[in-house]
């Protein structure tokens, strides 16, 4: 038997909190309450409460009062299920009926489902609260039960034009909670306002009946307090006996203030002198720097009112893209060269040594495949580099397809892979001491016009010390991005060529399948790219994380070279860093894939950017 499905809750309300009546609100008691006209116990009263002779708490029927206030009355509602909804008939009396803002009454048995604007979805936390699982019967909404402009409900429409034969539980809203298990009154003397109807000093409210009819309330005006209706005592001035108190109060004021403001600006003086200290070191540590790298670095050096003319002042237009570590902005020099401009966030000591330590690793190598940093600026502190524009943007930006441009083809996915993969078996193997990138990634993978890649983003590289193994690994605290980093190196803090062998694994499981690399809307054990490849392609189903991009391309030599290229990122991503191929090794196995795939026919590869070009042209743009 199918489970009937339960009702579905959500309160559209501007609140801050949400409780629970019963928990913030006790009751009015018989004895003890002092409660003032028109409310009382005996018959003398307009608005008269019983007595309950178990509880000593005021009530009207059944339910109990739990506050009163100048215009309204507060009762306890308990959820209970199948209540008959003729119980709700104890609420509407001569002086008072539940109001017709801000109640929700609960129902249930209805003919057909209540839409009602307030209850849509379902909430949890009202669930418990109120038991609702405790009900084999739906629980809906019925709000705003009247079909009349009164301020109160109508009592035929709750009972009657509901359709609902069953009254579960109500809730009530105030500015700031909403108060479950609980059902607002309007209370109200007969006749509209006239000058005999309310004390002197008092001001009376106007209330809309249902039937047509008027009521009125009177309330005592602001600085006064006592009875508002024309019964003896009426409102009085409130009079404070301390004449010494108002000054006494105003003194003190006034004291706290100045020493508020004393210490306001003892802290505002200490920060900026902080702030000026802070910046001063910054602007010694960057002169220091900057005076390094003027002895022993060929990189030009910009003002930064040139580096500020070529961005237009650093122009939203002008915006590539933001990251972590800084903006990169596009710019032209006067000489007509477009230029990539990056922008650090921080200025604190370690983002300037990040910097430098760009400035050295890019000024001392040279290769096709890495990014070549034209020059750079400090001013008062803040670093900027500039580099050479890669209009093609970043490897990650076309396999997620950011660029709205078609899929980039298996040809250029197999030679941005080859091309990757030289730049880094370069700066292992053909530089003393070895450079490890460490954040090697697809969106540090830039494109140029031809769709060659160039290596960029170097501020985390450092250098390797010796070709022996012990002496290479340096220790050092994880650093880097999510999902590319070595898991070893995460254990033992020992960096090496082959934490960047890990990462370039990552880049060729995104080559491939064009996934992203950590995911939360895939299953919990695949939200790591790199888990969820090796898990496959250990099974043989490299299928399941083949691009479906690539299926309109895809022929038996394709297929067979995408299995080989996730055999060799197999390699690359195990744990141990000693099973892992190096970046030399890995250089070749990708060279046999590329002829595997392209045969002898080396003219077709060397033109693939040419092929691809003419794709990129006939796509159509806005």
């Amino acid at each position: 038997m199918a489970e009937t499905p339960q009702p579905y809750l959500i309160f559209v309300f501007f609140v801050f909190t949400l409780t629970v009546a019963t928990q913030t609100t006790g009751s009015v008691k018989c004895k003890t309450s002092l409660l003032r006209y028109p409310f009382g116990f005996s018959d003398g009263y307009p608005i008269r409460f019983n007595c309950s002779e178990i509880t000593g708490e005021a009530v009207i029927g059944e339910f109990a009062v739990q506050e009163v206030t100048n215009s309204n009355i507060y009762v306890e509602i308990p959820p209970v299920c199948k209540r008959n909804i003729r119980k709700i008939e104890q609420l509407f009396r001569e002086n008072l009926a539940p109001s017709k803002l801000q109640n929700i009454i609960l129902v249930q048995g209805c003919k057909k489902q209540n839409k009602s604007s307030n209850c849509l979805i379902r909430n949890k936390f009202v669930e418990n609260r109120l038991n609702l699982s405790k009900c084999n019967s739906p629980v809906s909404c019925l709000d705003g039960a009247t079909t009349t402009t009164a301020d109160v409900m109508s009592l035929g429409d709750v009972v009657n034009g509901s359709g609902c034969k069953y009254w579960f539980s109500s809730i009530s809203q105030s500015q700031v909670s909403v108060n479950l298990g609980r059902l607002k009154l309007d209370w109200w003397l007969k006749g509209s306002c006239s000058n005999t109807t309310c004390s002197e000093n008092a001001d009376c409210a106007k209330v809309k009946l249902d039937d047509g009819g008027l009521g009125h309330r009177c309330t005592c005006r602001e600085g006064f307090s006592g009875k508002a209706f024309t019964v003896p005592g009426g409102c009085h001035r409130l009079v404070y006996k301390r004449k010494g108190l108002h000054k006494l109060v105003v003194l003190g004021t006034a004291g706290i203030l100045v020493g508020v403001l004393v210490i306001v600006v003892l802290i505002a003086t200490y920060f900026f002198r902080n702030k000026q200290s802070a910046s001063s070191e910054r602007a010694s540590i960057a002169n220091r720097l900057l005076c390094e790298l003027a002895g022993n670095s060929s990189v030009p050096f910009y003002t930064y009112k040139e580096i500020e003319k070529a961005t237009d002042s650093f122009s939203d237009k002008n915006m590539l893209g933001t990251g972590a570590y800084g903006t990169v902005y596009a710019g032209e020099f006067p000489n007509s060269s477009c230029v990539a401009i990056k922008r650090l966030k921080h200025k604190d000591t370690t983002s300037i040594d990040q910097v430098v330590n760009e400035i050295k690793l890019l000024s001392s190598v040279s290769h096709p495949n890495l990014v070549r940093l034209l020059g750079c600026c400090f001013a008062d502190g803040e670093p900027f580099l500039v580099y050479e524009f890669m209009p093609n943007g970043t490897l990650y930006q076309h396999l997620q397809h950011e660029r709205g441009q078609p899929p980039l083809s298996w040809q250029l996915r197999l030679a941005i892979a080859c091309q990757t993969a030289n730049a880094i078996a370069h700066l292992h193997s053909s530089v003393n001491p070895p450079i490890y990138h460490r954040d090697i990634k697809s969106s540090n993978i830039l494109l140029d016009h031809e769709f060659n890649s160039k290596i960029s983003d170097f501020g985390l590289s450092r250098l390797g010390m010796s070709t022996d193994f012990e002496a290479s690994h340096i220790s050092t605290a994880p650093q880097g991005t999510p999902g590319y980093l070595d898991p070893q190196y995460h254990q033992d803090f020992q960096l090496s060529d082959k934490s960047d062998v890990y990462s370039f694994g990552v880049v060729l499981v995104e080559i491939i399948s064009g996934f992203k690399v950590i995911d939360f809307t895939r299953p919990y054990s695949e939200v790591n790219l790199a888990s969820l490849a090796v898990d496959r392609i250990g099974r043989g189903r490299v299928v399941d994380i083949i691009d479906p991009c690539l299926n309109k391309e895809i022929n038996p030599k394709m297929f067979a070279s995408i299995h080989n290229l996730a055999e060799l990122a197999f390699r690359c991503l195990s744990f141990h860093r000693n099973m892992r191929p190096t970046m030399v090794e890995i250089t070749e196995d990708l060279h046999r894939i590329k002829l595997m795939h392209y045969g002898t026919e080396s003219g077709k590869f060397k033109n693939r950017s040419e092929i691809d070009m003419k794709r990129q042209q006939s796509f159509p743009r806005e």
